[in-house]
């Protein structure tokens, strides 16, 4: 990630440059988990995506770089990143496809502002991509920043209510795609049973022969196939590098295809 700094905000460079993202220098700052979703996400051109916490952007406007087709709506609870997503937006010149709402993914699509995003209604998403907090609720040492505290713990939307936001406004056999610790995937299960099927878990390994800290989630909203367990991505090799898989994705934008 390649960035310049102007007081509290910093603009950095995704995809080798094809993304410009503005974001804070303290709080939430984006690394490669949101350019990972957006490559997991098995979008086309002309489909509507929703980014469900979208933060300031990054996964939205990787997700627009790969499909310049694509409709992407994105939902932020807080005021500060929701206003950097649009100015994002903007930056990359991509306003006519992109729209950022401000609203609570625990009622959306109900009490939303004046002037959302027409797309936010029950039932209209292609795809739901989302990186949610990553943190049980009272589980984790709190940052003192409040950004990030939000960015990273979950406050009164726990997982269960962002995967059922993901079911109310995802169409009939829509696809949500997750990135989440691959240690809580039991919970990520449990809290798709009965709403989404067709479920694949692609793991995020550091290096080879090391335990994965990161999993992709897909499922499929209403499917009854079993789930499946794939050999997911090898992020570094021996050396510290990038892989040229992990490498493809994170510079060149290659749709992670599984």
């Amino acid at each position: 990630m390649q960035g310049s700094s102007d007081g509290g905000i910093t603009e950095d460079r995704l995809l080798n440059g094809r993304v410009r993202l503005l974001q804070p220098v303290q709080g939430y700052r984006a690394a490669i988990d949101p350019v990972l979703l957006a490559a997991a996400t098995p979008a086309e051109g002309g489909e509507r995506v929703l980014d469900l916490g979208c933060g300031a952007g990054a996964a939205s406007f990787c997700l627009a770089a790969r499909l310049p087709g694509a409709r992407v709506a994105g939902l932020e609870l807080q005021p500060e990143a929701a206003d950097l997503a649009r100015r994002n937006a903007e930056l990359n010149g991509v306003t006519d496809r992109v729209r950022i709402t401000l609203g609570d993914a625990a009622q959306a699509p109900a009490h939303l502002p004046p002037g959302s995003d027409p797309d936010l209604v029950a039932g209209r998403f292609d795809h739901v991509m989302t990186n949610p907090p990553f943190y049980p609720g009272g589980r984790h040492t709190r940052s003192p920043r409040a950004g990030k505290a939000v960015s990273h713990g979950e406050g009164t939307a726990d997982l269960a209510t962002w995967v059922a936001a993901a079911a109310r406004l995802l169409a009939p056999r829509g696809t949500l795609t997750m990135i989440h610790r691959a240690d809580r995937v039991d919970e990520i299960l449990a809290r798709l049973a009965g709403r989404f099927g067709a479920v694949v878990l692609y793991p995020l390994w550091p290096r080879a022969g090391t335990e994965a800290k990161r999993v992709i989630v897909r499922a499929r909203l209403g499917a009854r196939t079993p789930a499946r367990l794939l050999s997911g991505l090898v992020l570094h090799d021996e050396g510290g590098r990038y892989t040229p898989a992990a490498d493809a994705v994170l510079r060149n934008g290659t749709a992670l295809d599984f």
